[in-house]
């Protein structure tokens, strides 16, 4: 089972037919895509000389030698580490480290800093930069034949984390993303070769988890323009390339259904706009429904169990006559076909309906764990169940609303941050003796990164210092918004800090 059959089907199958787009322009077929596939696989296994199940990276804004890359790696036998590109120089050493990378591929944006870490990243090899010189020349290798690959062989390393803040790579296998697939022609939606996917948000996450069935179907993948997506694009896409989708935080949907730009637009090609990875406010999620009709479906997922959890699809948000549709939309909808999902007791028992717990998943779509990591394996996956870490309940009807996060995660804008890596690093500031980052309520991002810090005697904030430090250290994004000074952090029994203290200080805010 190699997921890279894929291409190779279409490029027989649908030769002829628009694969690749970046914006209204295209740019492979799909004859022309499988050609490229194999022959950089054949590059990859021949001139580089990568053996099987070696790590090859991707470090690039999406783009259409993104997805050549990721199948090119597969093809030959290989295990992609997709990397968001909007990492700290530091984080992408980590990562690249922490896998054994031996091949990066990159683009001209981020190539001063991963070339920087030939040398310090010792499993790192080569660092291939799409469109050079080496990248062409390998493009102008022997086609290699597909390489068999069994179904339990990891495919994907999703780097995610935890409350420590530590990325842990979840190990994906070519099972594991089949069943996702799968899992998305049944409670999301059908894709048809004339359908169109646009990869609004980054490849490396939700956005190419979801060009996967799209890949499968022959349905073709848009890049969209550099500079970021708006409602323009939006609609100029939508005209351009039928039965579109894509997948986007409910932030950006937030924004597009605020954009002037599409004020009674009837976008005629777009068909599905799938959310998730972070609370969609019922308030925003009412406007988005008046912007773009019954077009909306809500995924709850994560990186161990590739966002294929529960659904809220398409019917559920169009049901406004049901008596608990409001109740139904704030939360997270109900199990999705390829797995068993229960709320649990601090023991492991199932509860009924109504009563929280933790919300544990089980099925072929859970990841087999974290690379290199049997401790961290062993405290998630518990008698072959997932624990996500999520609080929630169900309703008698098997609806799933989420009451809280047991970890401190912070969803901005889309992206995960994780508080404690902000805490470690302000910490590094000799101004800083105590420090704790929670998320609030934003009307722009969703949340906000708000740091509650402790100061040395006599000294007094200079945020611009800490945002230097933060910079210096961690990606812009998890830079916190707002510093609060207190004289000390409220802490229990035991000396654990009570974020929830810090967070209600915001409550009266967020009503």
């Amino acid at each position: 089972m190699n997921l890279a059959s894929w291409v190779e089907r279409n490029g027989r199958r649908l030769r002829e037919r628009p694969a690749v787009a970046e914006g209204e322009r295209l740019v492979h077929t799909w004859g022309d895509l499988a050609g490229r596939v194999a022959a950089l696989a054949g590059g990859l296994r021949g001139e580089l000389g990568l053996a099987e199940g070696t790590r090859v990276a991707i470090v690039m804004r999406n783009r259409p030698e993104y997805l050549v890359a990721q199948y090119a790696a597969w093809h030959a036998g290989l295990v992609a580490v997709p990397v968001n590109a909007r990492l700290h120089r530091d984080e992408i050493a980590f990562v690249l480290a922490d896998s054994g990378t031996e091949v990066v591929v990159t683009d001209e944006e981020h190539l001063d800093d991963v070339g920087s870490l030939m040398g310090e990243v010792g499993s790192l090899r080569t660092v291939l930069l799409a469109l050079g010189e080496d990248w062409d020349r390998l493009l102008a290798s022997e086609p290699l034949d597909l390489v068999d690959r069994a179904p339990d062989d990891p495919a994907w390393l999703f780097y995610t984390s935890g409350t420590t803040g530590r990325p842990k790579g979840a190990t994906l296998t070519h099972r594991n993303l089949l069943m996702a697939s799968l899992s998305y022609f049944a409670d999301i939606d059908p894709v048809q070769p004339s359908d169109s996917i646009v990869h609004a948000a980054p490849l490396s996450h939700g956005a190419g988890l979801y060009g996967l069935p799209h890949v499968a179907r022959g349905a073709v993948s848009v890049m969209p323009e550099p500079g970021g997506f708006g409602g323009a694009e939006l609609l100029a896409l939508s005209e351009r390339w039928p039965g579109m989708s894509f997948f986007a935080a409910p932030i950006m949907v937030k924004r597009l259904a605020a954009d002037p730009v599409l004020a009674g637009a009837e976008l005629p090609g777009l068909k599905t706009i799938v959310y998730g990875g972070a609370p969609m406010y019922l308030a925003d999620l009412e406007r988005a429904l008046e912007a773009f009709g019954p077009r909306l479906a809500q995924i709850y997922g994560q990186g161990e169990t590739p966002m294929t959890i529960t659904a809220l699809s398409k019917a559920d948000h169009a049901d406004r006559d049901h008596p608990r549709w409001r109740e139904r939309v704030s939360g997270v909808g109900s199990p999705r076909t390829d797995v068993e999902v229960r709320v649990v007791d601090v023991d492991g028992r199932a509860l009924p309906a109504g009563e929280v717990g933790e919300v544990v998943v089980r099925g072929d779509v859970v990841m087999t764990g974290y690379w290199e990591r049997p401790e961290a394996t062993a405290d998630t996956l518990r008698g072959g169940w997932l624990s996500t870490g999520d609080v929630g309940s169900f309703d008698d009807d098997g609806y799933l609303t989420l009451r809280d996060r047991s970890k401190d995660l912070i969803i901005s804008g889309g992206m995960n941050i994780y508080p404690r890596e902000v805490e470690e690093v302000l910490l590094t500031h000799a101004d800083v003796t105590a420090a704790a980052v929670v998320g609030r309520h934003d009307d722009e991002w969703g949340e906000a990164v708000v740091a509650f810090v402790v100061l040395a005697e006599g000294a007094g904030l200079d945020r611009e210092a800490l945002d230097r430090t933060c910079t210096e250290r961690i990606a812009r994004y998890k830079r916190p918004k707002e510093y609060v000074v207190l004289d000390a952090l409220p802490t229990n029994n035991y000396g654990k800090v009570l974020k929830r203290e810090l967070r209600e200080r915001f409550a009266d805010d967020e009503r």
